[in-house]
């Protein structure tokens, strides 16, 4: 299997009888100008993982491929006038002699205040790559090279180093990154859970704030 990674959530995976785009968010580029794709997988609906302002002409430049996604982001997708097929926990699909296995099937729990959303995995031909999305879901069986989750809100280091320990793939690749180097979005959520009366105030470098 052949793999690019765009940034973050976002990795093309070339099996050798699909090619198949998974989670085209908006912290990863380059995967614009792609052609010729299968699918398009999205595990969930968080912008990072679904651009909906980009999708319409990554569609349009692969009019042959087709989208899937967990049953949330396709209501969006469709709601754009796009064509998208939903799909849940326990469905197979096969692209071309591709075999894409839907697992997973929550988010992972940021706080308990946020309400929890739908996210699926895609396990692809058997074990051979595995998307968790932003979970950590326990493969049914062995997985060659597995997709692991390196920064994010919902995640500990030491989480992170857990699962990589309970899958035990012959390669990991770090995905899901881009916060480690964009902090606002562990800003925003400061803000959103704040208690009442307190401000989150970002400094900026090298001036002097009075507070």
């Amino acid at each position: 299997m052949r793999i690019v990674h765009f940034g973050h959530a976002c990795v093309l995976l070339d099996t050798g009888s699909a090619r198949l785009l998974v989670d085209p968010g908006g912290f990863s580029t380059g995967f614009e100008t792609v052609q010729r794709l299968d699918a398009i997988l999205v595990t969930h609906q968080h912008p990072d993982h679904l651009d909906l302002e980009r999708l319409p002409a990554l569609l349009a430049a692969n009019p042959g491929a087709r989208l899937l996604a967990d049953h949330a982001s396709a209501e969006l997708i469709t709601a754009r006038g796009l064509a998208c097929q939903s799909v849940r926990p326990g469905d197979v699909v096969h692209v071309n002699d591709s075999h894409v296995q839907v697992v997973g099937g929550d988010h992972a729990v940021i706080h308990p205040d946020i309400p929890m959303i739908p996210n699926v995995g895609f396990l692809i031909d058997h074990g051979a790559f595995l998307h968790p999305g932003d979970s950590f879901t326990r493969p049914p069986g062995r997985i060659d090279v597995l997709g692991v989750p390196t920064g994010a809100p919902w995640l500990k280091v030491s989480e992170a180093v857990d699962y990589l320990r309970a899958v035990r793939p012959r390669v990991a690749v770090p995905i899901h990154e881009a916060v480690l180097a964009n902090p606002q979005m562990h800003y925003g959520l400061f803000e959103k859970l704040a208690p009442e009366g307190t401000t989150v105030r970002v400094l900026p470098r090298n001036e002097q704030v009075e507070l």
